[in-house]
């Protein structure tokens, strides 16, 4: 192992005198204790912490002695090799007391050559990744979440081809995805979620096993590539994408999608609608067309308000707990069905305002069930009952008769 720290020594031999020295002394603490961290792994700690602070409150990097041994620092696992290197970094781990920590990630990230896992506790680190990232190709698990991380993600990541989880939501990053990213192999999880990135998505057609992907809230625009078939949770909110959603038709393994707030047009596939998931959500886009799942729909929460869907409502949406079928142009009557299961208290919330629907199938005299919710004012009918409706309803009871002939 000494020969090994020696040739460091004679690798960095135009480098400073200071670190010279510095790996000098490794080399002597080596002939007394084995194993150590390799020289250049202690470098890059020491440079990584000048750059970082503990926020108020936190203990973390007061636990960083560089006069002790780095594998035992909180959130540092090393390997057992001769020379140790470091394989799990966890900065401001809350395990150590740390509730965060502010400054700047440093370029010497990159010397951490045998980094399995990098993750950085929520805080106020500021400034950009490190395209020094790139060179971390053992890399499976990079997780930067709820910081204040600016500029564009490393186009370097899309080396990683190890890489299985990519969490960096909840910064302040910006430009476009990188292309490369969607081919990444092993990529299970992609959060880029509550960013400011802009562009089209990655085609994800090398990223077989991906089961989350979650980009909402940024300012994403252009057209549904095609999805993986792995995929289990879909969220795209709060963008500004466009086109049909026909490539989500064929993604039976989802458990949730949410494509709301975006500026998708065309029809619901009906495939979509036997899905067993949690939640769809669709609403505020440009949907159009009638709604015509092919069996009863078995799904908790449903909604579709705010879009320009038409023609009569489906009784098959009657099994749904929470539907919100509002501000469309649904007409007709609403299905008995709905009425027998808002009463039984097997739909909770039914949202079916500012619709041009003629009928509903229930008595004046009727008393729903406190646990309900329903709303039908602004329709092409006096609403039967009086139910509390959300302020953005508005107050009119019944369309003006011109808007529905």
């Amino acid at each position: 192992m000494l020969g090994f720290y020696r040739m460091e020594l004679a690798a960095i031999g135009g480098s400073s005198r200071r670190m010279r020295l510095l790996v000098l002394l490794l080399v002597l603490m080596a002939e007394l204790a084995e194993p150590l961290l390799a020289p250049l792994e202690f470098l890059a700690l020491q440079s990584m912490k000048k750059n970082l602070h503990d926020m108020p409150g936190s203990n973390y990097l007061s636990a960083w002695d560089f006069s002790k041994d780095p594998c035992k620092f909180p959130g540092i696992l090393c390997s057992s090799s001769e020379p140790q290197r470091i394989t799990t970094l966890n900065l401001g781990d809350p395990a150590a007391g740390a509730p965060g920590l502010r400054g700047k990630l440093h370029g010497a990230l990159g010397l951490l050559s045998s980094l399995v896992e990098f993750t950085v506790a929520p805080g106020q680190l500021v400034g950009p990744i490190p395209a020094t990232i790139a060179q971390l190709g053992e890399l499976q698990f990079l997780g930067i979440s709820r910081n204040f991380l600016s500029g564009s993600i490393p186009a370097g990541i899309s080396a990683l081809k190890k890489l299985e989880t990519l969490d960096l939501s909840y910064n302040q990053l910006s430009g476009s995805i990188p292309q490369g990213i969607g081919q990444l192999p092993q990529l299970t999880n992609l959060i880029l979620a509550r960013n400011k990135l802009t562009g089209p998505l990655p085609n994800l057609s090398g990223t077989s096993s991906l089961l989350r992907l979650d980009l909402k809230q940024n300012a994403l625009s252009g057209t549904l590539p095609s999805l993986p078939s792995s995929l289990k949770y879909l969220a795209l909110s709060n963008n500004q994408l466009s086109g049909g959603i026909q490539n989500v038709g064929h993604l039976s393994s989802l458990t949730y999608i949410d494509l709301s707030f975006n500026k998708f047009t065309g029809i619901i596939p009906s495939s979509l609608l036997g899905f067993h998931i949690n939640s769809l959500h669709l609403q505020r886009n440009s949907l159009s067309g009638p709604v015509q799942p092919s069996a009863a729909v078995n799904i908790p929460t449903v909604d579709l308000s705010y879009n320009a869907l038409n023609g009569p409502i489906s009784p098959f949406f009657a099994s749904v707990q929470t539907l919100y079928l509002n501000n469309n142009r649904f007409s007709g009557a609403v299905p008995r069905d709905f009425a027998d299961n808002l009463l039984s208290a097997q739909i909770q919330v039914l949202y079916l305002q500012h619709n041009y629907l003629t009928q509903i199938s229930i008595k004046p005299s009727a008393k729903l069930p406190i646990s309900t919710s329903l709303c039908i004012q602004y329709n092409c009918m006096v609403p039967p009952i009086v139910s509390p409706c959300p302020s953005n309803a508005g107050k009119q009871q019944k369309r003006p008769s011109y808007q529905c002939k």
